[in-house]
């Protein structure tokens, strides 16, 4: 007979016992990224090269140049309009659109298209987008607006949905009893329990459309980053690196402002 296990006979079991398909999983996964590694170039020497001139490059910056304040503060105006109208719009559109995609209040007719429709949202960088409205509309505010636009919905509409998922319906239900019509379905029983997550969603993507609006720009799609873009092009680096200086400011700003606004609203 084998002995028991915990008798004094027995042996004593492993803590951590060795999963050798993790193991191997893993042994693939350093592989590849080593072989893919040495196909773009990546190398130590390669790194240190980009250092020293990282290095030289941040030589040149130093003094920042603030003498044309006027056209910084334009551009940054800009980009700050840019990210809140857009900011406004993309949520404005992302809360039916988030409804529509809930499979918990809608049928999958009505579903699938909408997180179809979210998923092609998401699926382009908002350079990208910006790049084909620039095409549509032309240069300026317009393009980096709509461009945003779209970038908020695919983010803030699958986040919307997915909370929307995670509702008690037993609320939804006992609004539903009382003979209430879907709006006021939605708005007695689905919106006060997700409306905390609503405006923690909507503050972040605040703060991304404000830093996107500063990369628009370098493709014409207005704001500092078309001003950004041209300093780059004259080699003219003391006034690149105040506005970089400026665009950091901008985003530490909203960031306290976000933070002000959560601890008012939630």
């Amino acid at each position: 007979m084998t002995a028991a296990a915990g008798s004094p006979g027995a042996a004593p079991r492993r803590a951590f016992v060795p999963s050798w398909p993790k193991r191997i999983a893993l042994l693939a996964v350093a592989a590849y990224v080593i072989y893919a590694a040495s196909l773009l170039g990546i190398s130590w020497e390669r790194f240190l090269i980009g250092m020293d001139e990282g290095a030289r490059f941040i030589g040149r910056m130093v003094p920042p140049n603030f003498t044309r304040w006027e056209l910084l503060l334009k551009g940054l105006l800009e980009s700050m309009q840019i990210a809140v109208l857009a900011s406004a719009l993309g949520i404005a559109i992302s809360l039916p659109v988030g409804v529509l995609a809930a499979r918990n209040l809608m049928p999958a007719s009505v579903t699938v298209p909408m997180r179809v429709f979210i998923g092609a949202c998401r699926s382009l960088h908002p350079v990208i987008v910006a790049i084909m409205f620039v095409k549509a509309v032309g240069f300026g505010a317009l393009a980096g607006v709509l461009a945003l636009v779209v970038a908020s919905i695919g983010f803030i509409g699958k986040l919307f949905a997915e909370a929307i998922e995670e509702i008690s319906l037993k609320q939804v239900e006992a609004v539903r009893s009382t003979g209430a019509s879907f709006m006021n379905v939605m708005t007695f029983g689905v919106l006060p329990q997700v409306m905390a997550r609503f405006i923690g969603f909507s503050l972040y993507q605040l703060d991304s459309n404000l830093r996107n609006s500063t990369m628009v720009g370098i493709v014409g799609a207005g704001g500092i980053g078309g001003t950004l873009f041209a300093a780059f092009k004259r080699f003219d680096y003391d006034y690149v690196c105040a506005i970089l200086i400026a665009i950091i400011a901008l985003i530490f700003a909203a960031e306290i402002f976000s933070n002000w606004l959560r601890r008012t609203f939630q």
